[in-house]
């Protein structure tokens, strides 16, 4: 293990009712990064971060934060990490005021640790215009994300793990929060693991992803080589399309009238000479954003038909699945 890497885990897996929902979890996040943990709904993203918080311990495997084991993390150790949960869990009956002066009291200031930032928890209440004396309960869900934030930061953590705090913000409250965050992202040395379902989000803070799938790191490599590298390509026929593509690193394929819609990692030389010999009247290349590449590349394996609001004239075979397992990314591009 690096010194220079905040977080690290070793073959960590996880089980719930006899299914793997962590399978043997390599990582690696260098400190001073920030790394988006994407994946689909029940992909093992959250299941992951309980396991690195310690609210889960492994069935198998290591994990290790700021160069020490999870499971043995010392009181002077966990005070330099922020965790922020979905549901940002405060106590409803605190007053904002008193919810600050009960965090604060857990973060004195020691030799090894200048303490509670209090100036910097002020500005952030100040900057939310959040009213010291209102109950938590009173809060609406952007304003408990505000306050969390500033609980979560004041105490200037090296490492911040945040697990969906976006989400179910409406668009200004989350663009003024991710405004906060990046601003706090370049306060020197920090490390964020930041989790969500809001991809644009990522997309602006994000210098590296991984993205999981079916309990598998299936991504890890720079946000701008995903990006780049999976594409949606268009093969149009005359008349039905091919069915079952052969082409290298096909993701998945479907059916869209006379069109054969292929998502593929990378459009090479050889990919390119595939998808020639169909036999294709044309041939559209689709650069993609994050959301589109994400979505793309997670979209279910089972090929299904797109939505036609006319006529139906005849009955076209449904094809048949495309294989499962997909390519992956590393820092080389793709697999």
């Amino acid at each position: 293990m690096n010194d220079a890497d905040a977080i690290v885990t070793r073959r960590l897996t996880k089980h719930f009712d006899g299914k793997r929902v962590v399978d043997s979890l390599d990582l690696n996040i260098k400190a001073g990064s920030v790394y988006g943990f994407l994946g689909r709904n029940g992909a093992g993203k959250s299941t992951t971060i309980k396991m690195l918080t310690g609210m889960l311990r492994p069935d198998a495997g290591e994990a290790y934060l700021l160069g020490e084991p999870v499971a043995t993390l010392r009181p002077e150790t966990r005070r330099r990490i922020c965790y922020l949960a979905e549901a940002h869990p405060l106590y409803g009956w605190m007053t904002v005021g008193e919810a600050v002066r009960f965090t604060r009291a857990f973060y004195p200031a020691t030799d090894g640790h200048p303490g509670w930032n209090g100036r910097l928890c002020e500005q952030i209440l100040d900057h939310f215009e959040l009213p010291r004396r209102r109950k938590i309960r009173r809060l609406s869900r952007g304003q408990m994300a505000q306050v969390s934030l500033a609980l979560g930061v004041a105490p200037e953590p090296e490492l911040l793990i945040l697990d969906d705090p976006t989400l179910g913000l409406d668009t200004v409250v989350r663009r003024d929060f991710l405004e906060s965050l990046i601003q706090i992202i370049h306060r020197a040395g920090r490390t964020i693991l930041f989790s969500s379902h809001m991809l644009g989000d990522v997309e602006r803070v994000a210098d590296r992803i991984g993205l999981m799938a079916d309990g598998v790191l299936r991504v890890d490599c720079p946000t701008e080589v995903f990006r780049e590298s999976v594409k949606r390509v268009l093969v149009d026929f005359a008349g039905v399309p091919a069915e079952d593509p052969d082409v290298p690193r096909l993701v998945s394929w479907r059916h869209v009238g006379p069109t054969l819609e292929l998502v593929l990692v990378g459009y090479d030389d050889a990919q390119r000479a595939a998808v020639e010999a169909l036999g294709p009247r044309s041939v559209e290349v689709v650069d993609l954003n994050l959301e589109e590449a994400f979505i793309a590349y997670t979209r279910p394996a089972r090929s299904l038909p797109a939505f036609d609001f006319r006529p139906v004239k005849k009955s076209i075979p449904h094809p048949e699945p495309a294989p499962t397992d997909g390519p992956s990314f590393t820092d080389q591009g793709a697999a």
